[in-house]
């Protein structure tokens, strides 16, 4: 049994398309599964790595899942052989995305779609909270991966090809203070992530998924955020 976890905000025309594709590629796999949306509400910028950690924490309530699927609503499979499962080691399905011309874009990439077990995805303790905006959340797990004693798993051939849903990125700003959180990224790994945060979610159940939506502020995971952007304010003045 997997649970296929999918941050949201402002893509209600996404979600169609992602289901015709996703729900017969699993049938075919004869794997079961269950989907689950984890929108955030508010004002905050958009924290996508934040609502993996909510959504993996309202999962492993419901089931004692084999496979935790971290899926972005734009990636659709163009190969349904790339299998959704876990094993030893996590697992990076989305290898060649269309818009980088199928091709890895760098060694440590870990974007749009990953797969890790329950104890795995506890053992780095989850994705970091602090990111806020665009970027730099998949490299963060990347790292938490291996400092984790980890190695990333991938698809061979072409199993890991992608297509990208075209969309206009309304509201999403790129987040400066990546490169400063990810230059501590063993440091804070077991500060922040999974044991740090506190949340209300509200929670809505229909035929094909379960929908967790939480308005989050960066005080639901208490960490030196004021103190990184004080530093980054600082070097940009130097």
């Amino acid at each position: 049994m997997e649970a296929v976890l999918i941050p949201f905000r402002n893509r209600d025309e996404h979600l169609p398309i992602f289901f015709r594709h996703l729900i017969p590629m699993l049938q075919n796999q004869r794997i079961e599964f269950a989907f689950y949306v984890i929108e955030q509400s508010g004002t905050q910028m958009f924290n996508r790595a934040m609502l993996f950690n909510v959504g993996f924490k309202e999962a492993i309530k419901d089931y004692n899942w084999d496979c935790i699927i971290f899926h972005d609503v734009d990636h659709i499979p163009e190969n349904d052989r790339n299998y959704y499962g876990c094993g030893e080691m996590p697992r990076h399905f989305a290898t060649m995305l269309d818009k980088y011309m199928y091709m890895l874009p760098y060694d440590e990439f870990f974007g749009g779609v990953s797969g890790l077990t329950v104890n795995q995805f506890k053992k780095i303790n989850g994705f970091p909270n602090a990111f806020w905006g665009w970027g730099g959340e998949d490299d963060d797990l990347w790292n938490r991966v291996h400092f984790a004693g980890y190695e990333v798993s991938r698809p061979v051939g072409n199993l890991g090809k992608y297509k990208s849903i075209h969309h206009h990125h309304r509201g999403e700003v790129q987040f400066l203070g990546r490169f400063i959180l990810l230059k501590n990224s063993k440091e804070r790994q077991y500060i922040d992530g999974l044991n740090n945060l506190i949340y209300t979610p509200s929670i809505l159940v229909n035929r094909l998924y379960k929908k967790i939506t939480v308005d989050l502020v960066p005080e639901l995971a208490p960490i030196k955020i004021n103190e990184t952007i004080k530093n980054l304010t600082s070097l940009m003045k130097n």
